[in-house]
């Protein structure tokens, strides 16, 4: 697949989440550009947001998807946050959910079962990622 949208294609808004006290964010940057590149229609959170602030904001940007990116180790206690905060609010089954960043492969069944759709570790490549999302985020 292209990193292009396809004409036709719809449109997929994507809320790109620095949660935590995590102060690295190139990664988010770049991809928040490649969706953004790819067609999606993006929003990006800003540094230090809490996983209340990142909730509001899914739910009133009525993201098809939301990428958190996460460096600081604190995935296993901020992401089931996040999670149960969407099912509060009705909105964790119309919302794709990714994790990006530094998680330790111990961690990832965990954070699966929480409900995370998938994890991308260093590496990943910006066109996996991107037909992953096009093809698991949910119709509308």
């Amino acid at each position: 697949m292209s990193t292009e949208q396809e004409p036709g294609q719809r449109t997929i808004r994507c809320l790109v989440a620095k949660v935590g006290l995590d102060g690295h964010d190139r990664g988010a940057h770049v991809i928040a550009r490649a969706f953004r590149d790819a067609g999606f229609e993006v929003i990006y959170s800003g540094l230090h947001k809490a996983p209340d602030e990142i909730v509001q904001a899914a739910v009133q940007e009525d993201v098809d998807a939301l990428g958190i990116s996460i460096l600081s180790g604190a995935h296993n206690t901020l992401v089931p946050k996040i999670v149960g905060g969407l099912k509060e609010y009705g909105a964790f089954e119309d919302t794709l959910i990714i994790v990006g960043g530094i998680i330790p492969e111990e961690d990832r069944p965990g954070l699966k079962e929480e409900g995370v759709a998938a994890i991308f570790g260093p590496g990943a490549s910006m066109q996996e990622t991107i037909d992953f999302v096009r093809e698991n985020a949910p119709e509308r």
